[in-house]
């Protein structure tokens, strides 16, 4: 028969850093915290970096339990199932029915002579081997970090890494924003098609199962034959208008047209008003850079859809202090942006043959780009802009819901990044935020997402990210 005797789960510091409601997702287990923890929170508290923000509600989280049971011994733990866990549509119990245990006595060592005590991570591990002698129970260890579990793994102690933020299991089942479609298709649904045209677009209806699993502004393609996107989309009916050919010369933007299919459904998405957020994610030299750049220049600068270009990206360590640099907020995110000024270069040199109008294209350009970094943004509400995040795998969840909450109306947010390069210490490809945002908005009309594959910067970049 199964044991289901409740287990004992001791968080390592980092969990909470990442998650402070982490405290509430462990449903009818108890917690545990060794007071090295609390010691790490207390020295992590300071700052206006997203961690030190999340430490301080895990402290304000432990001050309210405290203080709701403040009768009750807390040798013997203190309820977590009457707590009310704050959340974006207001407050909701949380399903935990466990209880929040701390180190109240100290341990004897019981460490290998080989892993000295005094090391943070180490005391942790000491804290664990020494609750199997007081518990009658499972007792596992949770942490982030990779290397402290490997060393538990090492001593024998039950290790798990921190999962209730992953979005998939697999990043194989991440929304591609786009699917092939068999050449026998159309034959299949030949009779059930009806087709139209309108302001000099082409539309197709479609019934049938064959369409239960598309998602609103999902491209549908066959190939050499047909590119579309879904323009509505009911259970089993949809609409699929063809796309725009930003291949062809005539319609170029900004000077730059699509190279392969990807990019074509990307400035798609890009030019297209009725799309409020876009993301695209791909290897170095797919394109996602200059054509967002070349899609938000058109519409800011030729049709004036939005007043101004706010780029932003992350600083790695996420959050980092970035006044140790010198100047204003601009001046202190360049260093970062280096990928900007090489696109724009391309840009404003499109067709400029004389110097000085290269140099009066590129003052014009920057005066309606501006740069702006992360630590500033809570708080704030953009209209009518056209915002640019780049690196948006190196965020966390709540980073991202942090950053797309600041669009008011008339704004569009664009996320660009690379699942395979991240950098954010903790983070892995299935609980970024880029997965997250992909994940989260496919179904919705006004968003949409496309992977893009082909390299595109030069054969020899090209060449080299296959080999290398």
């Amino acid at each position: 028969m199964p044991d289901n005797k409740p287990k004992l789960f001791v968080l390592d510091t980092n969990v909470l850093m990442h998650d402070p409601s982490a405290l509430f997702r462990f449903q009818e287990h108890n917690i545990y915290l060794p007071m090295t923890v609390l010691e790490e929170l207390d020295q992590g508290k300071k700052g206006l970096s997203e961690v030190a923000r999340n430490v301080r509600q895990v402290n304000r989280f432990i001050d309210d339990l405290m203080t709701e049971h403040k009768n009750i011994d807390i040798k013997q733990g203190i309820p977590l199932s009457q707590y009310l866990l704050k959340n974006g549509n207001g407050t909701s119990n949380v399903n935990s029915s466990g209880r929040l245990y701390f180190e109240t006595e100290a341990h004897k060592p019981c460490l290998p002579d080989s892993l000295p005590g005094s090391k943070n991570d180490n005391s942790i591990l000491g804290t664990v081997l020494a609750l199997h002698d007081e518990w009658d129970c499972e007792i596992i260890l949770v942490s982030k970090d990779i290397n402290l579990r490997i060393k538990a793994v090492v001593l024998e102690i039950q290790v798990e890494d921190y999962s209730s933020d992953k979005v998939l299991d697999d990043l194989e089942l991440l929304f591609t924003g786009s699917q092939e479609i068999p050449l026998e298709f159309w034959e299949a649904h030949g009779e059930d098609i009806h087709s139209w045209q309108r302001d000099g677009k082409t539309y197709y209806e479609i019934e049938g199962e064959d369409t239960r699993d598309w998602y609103p502004n999902q491209f549908i393609y066959m190939e050499d034959n047909f590119d579309g996107i879904v323009y509505e989309k009911e259970e089993n009916r949809c609409v699929i208008e063809v796309v725009k050919n930003y291949a062809s010369e005539r319609n170029a933007v900004w000077g730059i047209h699509a190279r392969n299919r990807e990019q074509n459904f990307a400035l798609n998405l890009l030019m297209n008003p009725e799309i409020d957020f876009v993301s695209l994610s791909g290897t170095a030299g797919t394109g996602k850079t200059l054509l967002t750049l070349a899609a938000a220049l058109t519409q800011t600068m030729d049709e004036k859809r939005y007043s101004e270009i706010i780029m932003t990206r992350v600083t790695v360590p996420v959050g980092e202090d970035i006044g140790f640099l010198p100047g204003t907020e601009e001046e202190k995110m360049s260093p970062w942006m280096g990928a900007l000024m090489d696109n724009l270069e391309v840009l404003v040199g499109n067709d400029k043959n004389e110097p000085w109008e290269q140099q009066v294209t590129t003052d014009l350009v920057r005066n309606r780009i501006k740069i702006s970094s992360l630590n500033f943004m809570r708080g704030r509400t953009f209209l009518n802009k056209f915002i640019i995040l780049d690196e948006a795998q190196n965020l966390t969840s709540k980073q991202m819901k942090t950053l797309i909450t600041r669009a008011g109306p008339g704004t569009k947010v664009v996320c660009l990044g690379n699942i395979g390069q991240i950098d954010t210490p903790y983070l892995t490809e299935t609980t970024s935020g880029l997965t997250y945002i992909v994940d989260r908005f496919k179904a919705w009309e006004h968003s949409g997402h496309v992977t893009l594959k082909t390299g595109e910067r030069s054969r020899l970049a090209d060449y080299a990210s296959k080999i290398l």
